[in-house]
């Protein structure tokens, strides 16, 4: 039971636990038949309709979502992408307006859905691409967009006609919008709102039916998001691009304020989604081209609940507060489920702490062509792949995993790529390498630096578009033994070994790598997760193994707690993220293999606070 005390004329609360902050969560959904971006969407999580878009060629695919699985039904008529749409209306009454259906074909063209076939009715009056649309099939405003340059134009449907009403404030392109009709509607963030010199906006306004007005701007500017809500009042924007990259970030709309909320599980933009409002709904696809959906919820509270910015005493002994309070998270390594087999050297996948793999490595003797996926709890034995070897790197999800380079023996460039049952063998790295390190996924990963006899560490980064790899820029240190984050365009690298322990940071926007602050511990054979803004580092040998943690927030790195047990070679890939991750595997002194996994929580929402 809890309980108040007074301190320093500060109410606090004391509790058994931790109290639950009642945000919503996003979990995994089905995959789209045809990954692609920049496309349109309508409905609910258990009725969802997503349409056209990029693959990167232009597509007219229409697809139904039932809650578990996408279906493909008729196509468009006219092939096209970023258009105007309607997140309002349903599975079976939805409305795509303009777009671009080639490099400077804008359209004005209009297709409303009727549950079976898309007809084509009067065209919209201005054609541009990257509009915002709201409302549903029968009463529906779109604004904004880019001819180019950015627009400031808002067009109302009636079901009918197209019929240009009052201008934006802030021209824009490529921003989030949603609501109920023609005249209660949102918009909010894009490209060009004149809020940030960089260009990513965070402005959002609303729409009454007769004018635009300025609203709260979100915490974070961003274009290419993605979103949904019920009314102006009532919203999601998740995701898109700032920074530079892809993002996770995401924050709610009550009508007053923004909230950062939960994080999606995968950096995308240019995404499309829909919801019953702000509390239900879902997104899907996205760049780097993207096939999966994540759906939105937010349930009732499971534990008592404090107000954000309260602060509370935890066990009657550390002071705490909650919600976005200054300082470092209270984040710890807790002893999770053990491997099968014990291994140093493996690669990893998984973009959730609950459902991840580790694959290959060395036993201490030989290496392994065991593979092994992750519950939260428990590891299993899944079908091993086809080469075994050591010193090795992985990304992608638990169902769609690529494995790359390492030691047979003499170093292989030889990749292998995961579908949740069995490895197949595909094109091979340019680089035989070991030792080295990983970001992005299964369809859009990047390999770079590593270790051959001579002469010896390497510079070399490449990149995988899910058939093939391609030599990109080196990095500026060759090294071996690093530390790897992010995704295919927006990576980070962090010590190895560039003829002695190195703590060089470097990051990567997608053409070449920038320095950046050094490690605390310079250290190689580390293990690394995250993003490029928001990385973990652990692990890893100075000359002695080491259990030094480290979070990189773009900028610096700051110690947190150490790992329980002191390794090195751990399993490399993304498993989890810098907030909820896994260290698994690795060898500690003597080279003994060990078989236990650490599990990693920061809670996003928790931090020690000081009162005087």
């Amino acid at each position: 039971m809890a309980t108040y005390k007074e301190i320093k004329g500060v109410t606090v609360q004391t509790k058994d636990e931790d109290p639950v902050l009642n945000v919503g969560s996003w979990s995994s959904g089905g995959s789209l038949n045809t990954a692609r971006y920049r496309g349109g969407s309508s409905g609910t999580t258990t009725a969802g309709l997503v349409y056209t878009g990029r693959t990167p060629t232009y597509v007219g695919n229409t697809e139904s979502y039932n809650g578990t699985s996408w279906t493909e039904v008729n196509d468009v008529n006219n092939n096209s992408y970023a258009g105007g749409g309607s997140p309002a209306g349903s599975y079976t009454a939805a409305i795509k307006s303009s777009g671009k259906s080639g490099p400077s074909s804008f359209q004005t063209n209009t297709e409303i859905w009727d549950g079976t076939n898309w007809t084509e009715v009067n065209n919209n009056n201005t054609a541009r691409d990257g509009i915002m649309g709201a409302g549903t099939s029968t009463s529906n405003i779109i604004a904004g967009g880019q001819t180019p340059p950015n627009q400031v134009i808002a067009e109302s449907w009636d079901g009918t006609s197209w019929t240009e009403v009052g201008d934006l404030n802030n021209a824009k392109g490529f921003g989030v919008s949603w609501g109920s009709s023609n005249s209660n509607a949102i918009v909010a963030t894009g490209e060009g709102d004149g809020s940030s010199p960089d260009g990513y906006g965070s402005t959002a306004e609303t729409w009454n039916g007769s004018s635009w007005t300025a609203t709260t701007s979100l915490n974070q500017g961003r274009t290419q998001g993605g979103g949904f809500g019920s009314t102006s009042t009532d919203g999601l924007i998740a995701g898109g691009y700032y920074g530079p990259g892809y993002q996770t970030s995401v924050e709610s709309f009550d009508g007053s304020a923004w909230t950062e909320v939960n994080d999606l599980s995968i950096a995308r933009g240019l995404h499309f989604g829909s919801g019953t409002n702000g509390q239900v709904g879902f997104v899907a696809g996205g760049n780097p081209v993207k096939s999966d959906t994540e759906e939105w919820a937010f349930p009732p509270p499971t534990a008592a609940v404090l107000t954000e910015g309260s602060i509370f005493l935890s066990q009657g002994t550390t002071l705490k507060g909650f919600g976005k309070a200054a300082g470092i998270p209270s984040a710890t390594w807790a002893s999770g489920g053990s491997l099968n087999t014990a291994r140093y050297g493996s690669g990893s996948a998984g973009i959730t702490q609950n459902a991840s793999l580790a694959f290959t490595g060395s036993n201490g003797t030989a290496n392994v062509a065991n593979n092994e996926s992750y519950n939260g709890t428990s590891w299993t034995e899944l079908t091993d792949v086809n080469t075994a070897r050591s010193n090795t790197a992985g990304t992608g999800s638990q169902t769609a995993a690529l494995l790359f380079g390492g030691t047979t023996g003499s170093v292989t460039n030889a990749t292998e790529k995961w579908d949740g049952t069995s490895w197949t063998e595909v094109n091979n790295l340019n680089t035989a390498r070991r030792y080295l390190a990983s970001a992005g996924t299964q369809t859009a990963a990047l390999a770079f630096a590593g270790y051959v006899p001579s002469p010896g560490k390497l510079g070399v980064n490449e990149s995988w578009d899910g058939t093939s790899w391609t030599e990109l820029a080196d990095l500026n240190t060759a090294r071996y033994g690093p530390g790897g984050a992010g995704i295919q365009t927006s990576a980070v690298a962090f010590g190895g070994n560039d003829g002695g322990y190195a703590g060089e940071t470097e990051k990567w926007d997608g053409s070449s790598w920038t320095e950046s602050g050094d490690l605390n511990t310079a250290r190689t054979e580390l293990g690394g997760l995250g993003e490029q803004t928001l990385a973990l580092a652990f692990g890893g040998t100075t000359g002695s193994v080491s259990a030094t943690t480290e979070i990189y927030n773009g900028t610096s790195w700051t110690e947190l707690n150490d790992l329980s047990t002191a390794r090195q070679r751990i399993a490399l890939g993304p498993a989890g993220s810098s907030a909820s991750g896994l260290a698994t595997g690795g060898n500690t002194p003597g080279d003994t293999a060990v078989a236990n996994t650490e599990e990693w929580t920061a809670p996003a929402t928790l931090s020690t606070v000081t009162v005087s």
